[in-house]
């Protein structure tokens, strides 16, 4: 009776604490198949939901994941701050107000609902003092049997952990650019936080002072240009593929975009004064159809065909 009069241009909320109603939807979309559009089904449970989901609706479905805001989303006057406090939309409508209390309440949610939920994971601590291990590495090559030695787990227990939180989009992994494929899969990828916010909550950033001249100022800002292009390319849906290259003798790119056939090469500075040497790797690795540009806080510097030297804020406004 509820499906008969709810059963056309309807939004159901946490979806996953009525798994009954999964099998409801399925037939009511069975019997129309032809009309698109009829129910949005939202679920915070990440892990409860994507499960119900494939059991019930594989091939009856459109599946969105809704990230933090994006560079854009994000009021002007609010951008600055958001680097280090990030970019949930609930503490953007705060303006950042609470912000400390509301991350202790999320993380605390997330490690007791979502995570326990899980049989995978076995001590909470532990998993806790993983994520914060995790935060204090942003931005640098994710070595596992590191992580495991330092926390005390093994190392398929980091691999679990790692696709945990992939899963619930806290983390994302860059892997590594190679020509050949298979050397992709292989070799080790870098580490990023979706929310730069979090990561700050974890390692004790609390004021732009203790950002901008704290051990994690590069890193920080480096995962926060990352992870604003890689939303902005998500929910665009523009199919570009994200790596980051590195040479056994230290030359580095930090973001390469493959369009396949463009590719984009991007090198990413904290320093406001441009200095040649900045590019030297995107000028060196390059070829003649790639685009190379230097993003950085200062001002942008006369173009060439071969390197565009913009302010962060230019390249991430663009849509």
């Amino acid at each position: 009776g509820f499906m008969e009069t709810y059963a056309d241009k309807v939004i159901f909320d946490e979806v996953q604490r009525v798994p009954e109603l999964f099998s409801y939807v399925k037939l009511c979309v069975n019997n129309d198949r032809k009309k698109y559009g009829k129910f949005v089904m939202i679920g915070s449970s990440q892990f409860a939901f994507m499960k119900r989901v494939s059991e019930s609706l594989a091939g009856r479905i459109g599946l969105l994941a809704l990230l933090p805001f994006q560079y854009a989303e994000v009021p002007a006057r609010l951008r600055d701050g958001s680097m280090y406090q990030g970019s949930y939309p609930e503490l953007v409508d705060r303006k950042y107000r609470g912000a400390f209390d509301w991350y202790t309440s999320y993380l605390d949610t997330y490690l007791t609902r979502d995570v326990r939920a899980l049989r995978e994971i076995g001590d909470i601590r532990d998993f806790r003092r993983f994520v914060q291990m995790l935060a204090a590495r942003v931005s640098q090559v994710l070595n596992m049997s590191d992580v495991a030695r330092d926390i005390g787990i093994s190392m398929p227990t980091v691999k679990k952990w790692i696709s945990v939180l992939e899963a619930s989009y806290i983390v994302f992994l860059l892997p590594p650019y190679y020509r050949n494929l298979g050397k992709r899969i292989v070799k080790s990828p870098k580490l990023y936080f979706f929310d730069t916010g979090l990561v700050s909550y974890l390692t004790g950033v609390r004021t732009s002072e203790l950002f901008e001249h704290g051990p994690l100022y590069g890193p920080l800002f480096e995962n926060y240009v990352i992870s604003e292009i890689y939303k902005k390319e998500l929910h665009v849906r523009s199919g570009a593929e994200l790596f980051y290259y590195r040479t056994s003798n230290g030359m580095e790119i930090d973001l390469i975009l493959d369009r396949k056939p463009e590719r984009e090469f991007i090198e990413i500075k904290t320093s406001k004064t441009y200095r040649l040497e900045m590019a030297r790797s995107l000028l060196q690795l390059k070829e003649d159809k790639d685009q190379a540009f230097l993003l950085y806080r200062g001002r942008p510097v006369e173009s060439t065909p071969d390197l565009k030297v913009i302010n962060y804020k230019s390249y991430l406004e663009v849509e």
